[in-house]
């Protein structure tokens, strides 16, 4: 073996060891200001308390964390997604905020191959026709909880149902969702303008309706001004209320009592009786002094996810496809609060859905889980994914 080629021998092992020894980096992003920055806190907050829990590291390879705010717009998600592919150059990217904002990055997630796990958007398309390899959904395909909620009020013998929601792909996921299983009346289908906060209008056209119930979809502050309006106006208590995503951690802390009555679907809450489920709330609550949300319960289980999937590599992430196989393949072994979880072929979740509702207790209120009403509950749209 020649000198030159001994230099080179040398040179390709001491890049194979200090590859070996990279950092795993990843790229999350959220709405981190403005009215819905809670939610975006939360993913974040629950996914870097994993990686505290997880000893910083992802395997046995060191996690460093890029972190960005979306503001809520589909163009600055898309910039954002650029920086971490071409100058951040991250291993995977999570968060993905909004159904609008994720739907704007979809070409760019395919064409990378990155690992791309979204923490709260869904989306129909990428359920079906626009499925990826790469990108997962930690938490439901949006019309999940709607579809239990849907189910439940069916099997509750409520007709005539009004529907609510923010006008955008999300909001119609989630009322085509419900639809899917109430399969009854519908008093009327109202869409309001994403960001909308003043709903006087639209509850003086629901009482004038008389329905027997609602059901509505809005996240956040937005969710918040729906229910304090509608207590306001005498309804909440009066009128049968379900909902999906409105109803967390963070906007009960802004409804209080304003929530009692409030039925909501959802594959998740605090109430969940198993060991890593207790682990998350536990220590979420003694770092941020705070309850978590689903929302954070997505961004935590992302993280645990993906260090499941680097221990099945043995931290080799670099071949996109095979860290998109490992991903997959741990999807329904790496160790969840919801005690169960897979991925379907579309790489939507398949989980339980449950009611739960908000009760009072003493001078305050709690979350009661009302029924398991979905079992292993997978997606409308997994057939029309051609991987």
């Amino acid at each position: 073996m020649t000198t030159t080629t001994k230099a080179l021998v040398m040179a390709g092992l001491l890049l194979a060891a200090a590859s070996a020894q990279a950092d795993i980096k990843i790229g999350f992003s959220a709405v981190m200001s403005g009215p819905q920055a809670a939610q975006g806190q939360d993913q974040y907050d629950g996914f870097m308390l994993a990686v505290e829990q997880l000893g910083g590291k992802f395997g046995d390879q060191k996690v460093s964390v890029v972190n960005e705010d979306d503001q809520l717009k589909p163009d600055v998600g898309s910039q954002i997604l650029q920086k971490f592919l071409e100058r951040d150059k991250v291993d995977a990217v999570v968060g993905l905020g909004y159904s609008n904002i994720l739907m704007a990055q979809t070409r760019r997630i395919k064409e990378s191959g990155v690992v791309a796990i979204s923490t709260v958007a869904g989306p129909a398309p990428i359920a079906g026709k626009l499925c990826m390899p790469n990108l997962f959904v930690m938490g439901w395909q949006n019309d999940g909880m709607s579809e239990a909620m849907g189910q439940y009020v069916k099997d509750k013998g409520y007709k005539n149902v009004y529907l609510m929601s923010s006008n955008y792909q999300a909001g119609k996921d989630k009322l085509a969702g419900f639809k899917r299983y109430y399969n009854g009346p519908v008093a009327n289908e109202v869409y309001t303008p994403l960001g909308q906060l003043d709903y006087s209008a639209e509850i003086s056209q629901l009482t004038t309706a008389k329905p027997d119930a609602l059901f509505a979809f809005y996240t956040g502050a937005i969710g918040v001004n729906v229910v304090r309006q509608l207590s306001q106006a005498g309804l909440m208590g009066k009128l049968p209320f379900f909902s999906d995503s409105l109803i967390e951690a963070n906007t009960l802390a802004a409804m209080k009592n304003s929530a009692i009555g409030a039925i909501y679907g959802s594959p998740w809450a605090t109430v969940l009786d198993n060991p890593q489920n207790k682990k998350f709330v536990d220590g979420f609550k003694a770092k941020y002094q705070r309850t978590p949300s689903e929302y954070a319960v997505n961004g935590y289980d992302a993280a645990y996810l993906l260090d499941a999937a680097v221990r099945k590599l043995n931290g080799k992430v670099s071949d996109k496809k095979a860290f998109a196989d490992a991903v997959k393949s741990v999807g329904g072994s790496f160790p969840t609060v919801r005690g169960k979880f897979r991925f379907n072929t579309n790489n939507m979740p398949v989980q339980n859905y449950y009611a739960f509702e908000i009760v009072p207790q003493g001078d305050s209120f709690a979350v009661k889980q009302l029924a398991q009403v979905f079992t292993d509950h997978q997606d409308a749209y997994v057939n029309e994914c051609k991987p």
